[in-house]
């Protein structure tokens, strides 16, 4: 009769580690390992926003031809998104305040941006995909904790076409910082970006990177402002089939 040995407290800790844009999940092995996708300005956190104000669902896709195929194919939806950051035609505004106010509650969304829902996408091939951003930070962390213990976590910062972004490297490293009770090796990316955390002030700092100081320009200060709320709602937010959903209220539902 074989012996099953309980896991250690080292086997049940996470290694964690950062990839600094959507373009490394092409290098790396995907299935077993639990991925978060951050695009703090502003995907990922507009889909949060979206959940956390009553939005059913959440369907991120890769470009707009597939958001307004995906809005044909199921009918009644929000369609929402963005093109090098100006607002696709006859979609509402992708940010993450204009959204909840153009109005969300008890709707589908189909949301297609430059970075954010591609990164999704690509990420499609992991054991589990999770939506990320400073405002659900801590809940999305205890769950990872809790129901994936030990596994390898890979925190992905979508960037801007092939290019790093401060501030999702800002926001990675705010995940390192959650995660570090659970912890037992953090690569040197991830170092890294708990360094930029710690030594960064927000929103300042995300106010003067360059989507901030872009995002300023067009009168959408207010919008990276409410990006750097940390921990503001409690949603865990998981791709299944496609899909974005609150599992966290499905549970408590």
């Amino acid at each position: 009769m074989a012996i099953i040995r309980p896991k250690t407290l080292i086997e049940l800790q996470h290694k964690i580690h950062v990839l600094t844009k959507k373009e490394e999940l092409e290098l790396v092995r995907l299935p077993g390992k639990v991925v978060i996708v951050l695009d703090i300005l502003f995907a990922t956190t507009t889909m949060i926003t979206a959940l956390a104000h009553g939005a059913s669902e959440i369907i991120p896709v890769a470009d707009e031809a597939a958001a307004r195929a995906c809005a044909a194919d199921i009918g009644e939806c929000v369609l929402a998104g963005e093109l090098l950051a100006e607002v696709l035609p006859g979609f509402a505004h992708p940010a993450p305040l204009s959204l909840v106010k153009h109005g969300v509650a008890g709707k589908r969304v189909v949301y297609s941006t430059t970075n954010g829902t591609v990164a999704m996408t690509l990420a499609a091939g992991a054991a589990r995909v999770y939506c990320g951003a400073l405002l659900n930070a801590r809940a999305l962390v205890q769950h990872v904790a809790t129901e994936h213990p030990g596994e390898t976590v890979l925190i992905v910062c979508s960037g801007s076409g092939n290019n790093f972004n401060f501030e999702d490297f800002y926001g990675a490293g705010y995940f390192v910082e959650c995660f570090l009770p659970h912890v037992t090796d953090l690569s040197d990316a991830a170092r890294a970006a708990l360094a930029t955390y710690r030594h960064s002030k927000g929103p300042h700092a995300l106010l003067d990177c360059r989507v901030g100081r872009m995002m300023t320009s067009r009168g959408l200060a207010h919008e990276v402002e409410f990006a750097c709320r940390l921990d503001a709602y409690p949603v865990v937010a998981a791709l299944e089939n496609g899909t974005l959903s609150d599992i966290a209220r499905s549970r408590s539902g």
